[in-house]
């Protein structure tokens, strides 16, 4: 009998931890249907010899939210191995959404997520009200990719309270009684659970702190509950980590991990939110990881998630650079790219261009040259723009700008603002209480591009380096987040879970320079990284993208708890 699809003679790592083992996967109605000597032939039939079959990558933290609705191929996720997406993280959704409140939440979004609100008016439907009407309208949409997604706080609480949602007293018995409902409808349609912002660096466009930010112990205790009484669903959160400490043990954060495992603890809800490292409050990571396991010591399922790399700002000659606030840099970024780059071999422009009325408000030592030919995200000290400098003899803009004229534009400073010590990233990713995630595809998509993560975690951390072994590393993007977050019989190569596999040459994996491109709604630009080695990307057994390039099948689904 004939199957539709059989991978042969690749090296399987199935998701699951268990060590690789040279097999063939056959597909069959979109399910895997055999893992091992397949007899049977497929209608296609690709060659794996040599490479790492794998499950598809599931990203549980991205705000993709907006650009699904114009971009079914979830660039730049897709040149990265990502076969299933999570939106609605950070507590910023698009649904539940009264009519009138839709442009609100676009402008929320793009204060927060940095996402421009004109190409969400001009690319998003807005056909809903309801989360549940939400869902049923991304079921409408082609996808690459599969796509479900969290009941925000900031929708949630903006429907029930309107403008009093900002305010920073507590919500009413009877604010609370609409929230709950809302949240209800929304997991009893498929919502894979629910996400907040605590954080006071997320904002509306006023300059407040976004709805929910202030919400009591008694509402989220509340939304907590309804995860329980569905039994299914889980609490993200945009954690307040650090904000307001400043005793050494760290009382408020302390405060704010015990409310997490209270809520874990009462309704057995899976409990996750962002962690990462910084100069600033150097040990904090590892306080926050020491809490979260005396929580779960306890019966608290919590667990903190980051990013396989520096979480950072991008610089580059064909978008912003890092001397932006000074005349003669603004003028050059008036002009076209290829005339910006011309314009360099201009002995005066040149030296107006190297006086800096304004300095730089970074650290160049914390500032590393990406080029075409060395996408490095290691932190490597030789790599960064004060070193490049030293070598040349030159400031820090002086080498800018002969990197640029040697290079032809193609440069690209990257400044880690979080997770800035590769050694702190990898004690968290070697951490089992840590997941895998944090890539933020889709947000701040005119500052950063992370969406490589997964392709970062598998050239360095288990190639380059050896620090991670690589069925480890799958099992971290596939079964591990698929589990965390509800998502049943994805993450993993076993017959009967859906075919969502990965063919890769881990040999030549690796990233190309971040790139920025005009391709939003109303022409909007975005930061946009592609991908090396990933020979086949499959999702509910078809093929998506091969070597790169979308093959224009769009099999993706709508995921439901």
């Amino acid at each position: 009998m004939a199957h539709d699809l059989v991978i042969r003679g690749g090296i399987v790592v199935d998701g699951t931890g268990a060590p690789r083992r040279e097999a063939d996967v056959a597909v069959s109605g979109g399910k895997i249907s055999e893992v091992g000597q397949v007899a049977g032939r497929g209608r296609r039939e690709i060659d794996a010899s040599g490479r790492i079959v794998t499950p598809g990558f599931v990203d549980i933290h991205t705000h993709l939210d907006a650009q699904i609705a114009w971009d079914p191929i979830a660039s730049s996720s897709c040149y990265h191995g990502i076969t299933s997406a999570v939106l609605g993280n950070c507590g910023v959704t698009f649904a539940p959404c009264k009519p009138e409140d839709r442009d609100y939440l676009a402008s929320l979004m793009e204060s927060v997520e940095d996402i421009p609100a004109d190409s969400i008016r001009l690319g998003v439907p807005f056909s809903w009200e309801t989360y549940g009407e939400y869902l049923q309208a991304i079921d409408g949409m082609n996808k690459g990719i599969n796509v479900g997604g969290m009941v925000g706080h900031c929708a949630v609480r903006y429907h029930a309270m309107g403008e009093r949602s900002l305010d920073e007293v507590p919500a009413t018995d009877a604010d609370i009684e609409k929230i709950v409902a809302l949240v209800d409808e929304a997991i009893a349609a498929g919502a894979l659970g629910f996400s907040t912002s605590r954080t006071y660096m997320h904002k509306v466009p006023d300059g407040r702190c976004v709805p929910g930010t202030y919400a009591g112990e008694e509402e989220l205790l509340a939304i907590g509950r309804v995860l329980g009484r569905h039994g299914r669903g889980v609490f993200e959160a945009a954690a307040r980590l650090g904000e307001g400490d400043k005793e050494a043990h760290l009382p408020k954060t302390r405060a704010e991990v015990a409310w997490m495992g209270r809520i874990s603890r009462e309704n057995n809800v899976q409990v996750t939110f962002g962690l990462t490292h910084s100069y600033r409050r150097p040990d904090l990571y590892r306080q926050v990881i020491a809490f979260a396991e005396e929580e779960n010591a306890a019966g608290a399922r919590l667990r903190p998630q980051t990013s396989a790399r520096g979480i950072g700002g991008l610089f580059a000659l064909d978008h912003r650079t890092p001397f932006a606030g000074n005349a003669a840099w603004r003028e050059l970024a008036q002009l076209p790219f290829d005339e910006r780059v011309q314009a360099l071999e201009d002995a005066t422009v040149r030296q107006q261009l190297a006086t800096l009325e304004h300095p730089v408000m970074f650290d160049m030592n914390l500032a590393f040259v990406l080029t075409a030919d060395n996408v490095d995200y290691s932190h490597n000290p030789a790599n960064t723009l004060a070193a490049h400098a030293e070598r040349l003899g030159m400031t820090p803009v002086e080498a800018f700008i002969q990197l640029n004229r040697q290079h032809r534009g193609r440069v690209a400073i990257w400044y880690p603002g979080l997770n800035q010590s590769i050694e702190a990233v990898g004690e968290m990713l070697k951490n089992p209480t840590v997941a895998m995630g944090l890539a933020d595809s889709g947000a701040h998509v005119g500052q950063i591009m992370d969406a490589s993560s997964p392709t970062w975690l598998l050239s360095y951390w288990v190639r380059d380096t050896g620090q991670i072994a690589l069925e480890e590393a799958i099992r971290g993007w596939t079964s591990d987040t698929a589990a965390l977050f509800g998502i049943r019989d994805r993450g993993v190569l076993r017959p009967g879970a859906f075919a969502d596999v990965n063919v890769i040459d881990l040999d030549t994996l690796g990233m190309d320079l971040p790139e920025y491109r005009h391709d939003f709604p109303g022409g909007a630009g975005r930061y946009v990284q592609t991908g090396r080695g990933y020979d086949h990307v499959i999702v509910n057994g078809e093929p998506f993208m091969e070597r790169g390039e979308h093959t224009g099948a769009f099999a993706g689904v709508t995921l439901r708890s």
